[in-house]
């Protein structure tokens, strides 16, 4: 039986596709919304199993059937915006649909999460102690990762509320979900995908980010040295919460 996703579209203009990270939702653009609606028609999709699709799950609930339940949804040569795990459901996508897009931006994102002795990433303990707490309490455990990607910005307490306080207007995720989605910043490596991508792509990076860390734009470049890098010098996971005016900024510069 196919999924079906509710998705919410504004604005007029060039089409931009927003897709949020893990353990949050479509919330968490709110703010960014509001700057750039004037300018473009915005389309924002809650993943599987998130936000207003919390119910919404397919089966098996892996990256490569998430990419295309979301890619059903995509307006024609659109330019998709993933941000953190989201980035990687993009990545997907622009390998198995790349006719659907015109462009890919991808947000404090990268094509492996996990740290590796080849590649900067999150510690995979740190991975490890979200899975086992999930299980416990869902809700202290999206507490706690939405306080380590707001880590590093000057106002980190302010940038976590602000995130919170966004997604709490939906319902909470799925632990299946989660889960899943734990196991893919864990296990995804997309680094031979990203050699042969076909589209445009700018990857924006935070320089205070502690979860996807700078270091990974040389890497980046190595796979695939057609990709555009901006690094945001003083921007945390979050740079559309902890810098909006200045990402927007460069956002609308780094579109095709």
């Amino acid at each position: 039986m196919p999924v079906k996703l509710k998705v919410s579209t504004v604005g007029t203009g060039k089409p931009l596709v927003f897709l949020h990270g893990w353990g949050v939702n479509s919330g968490v653009w709110q703010s960014l919304i509001d700057l750039i609606k004037d300018e473009f028609c915005i389309t924002t999709i809650d993943l599987p199993g998130y936000g207003l699709n919390h119910q919404q799950l397919p089966i098996p609930y892996n990256l490569q059937n998430v990419a295309t339940t979301v890619a059903q949804y995509l307006p024609a040569n659109c330019v998709l915006i993933g941000w953190s795990l989201g980035g990687l459901v993009a990545q997907q996508i622009a390998d198995s649909y790349p006719e659907k897009l015109k462009q890919m931006v991808l947000i404090c994102s990268s094509p492996k999460f996990s740290k590796s002795s080849d590649w900067p990433g999150i510690e995979p303990k740190v991975l490890n102690f979200f899975s086992q707490k999930l299980n416990v309490d869902i809700s202290k455990t999206l507490e706690r990762f939405l306080a380590i990607q707001a880590m590093g910005s000057v106002n980190a307490r302010h940038d976590a509320k602000t995130i919170k306080q966004a997604v709490q207007q939906y319902p909470l995720p799925s632990l299946v979900a989660l889960a899943a989605g734990l196991n893919m910043l864990q296990s995804i490596d997309l680094r031979e995908q990203f050699k042969t991508l076909c589209i445009p792509c700018h990857i924006f990076l935070g320089g205070l980010d502690t979860l996807v860390p700078d270091k990974v734009a040389p890497l980046a470049k190595q796979l695939n040295s057609k990709v555009t890098i901006d690094v945001i010098t003083n921007a945390s996971h979050a740079p559309f919460i902890s810098n909006p005016e200045q990402f927007v900024k460069r956002l609308v510069k780094a579109l095709v």
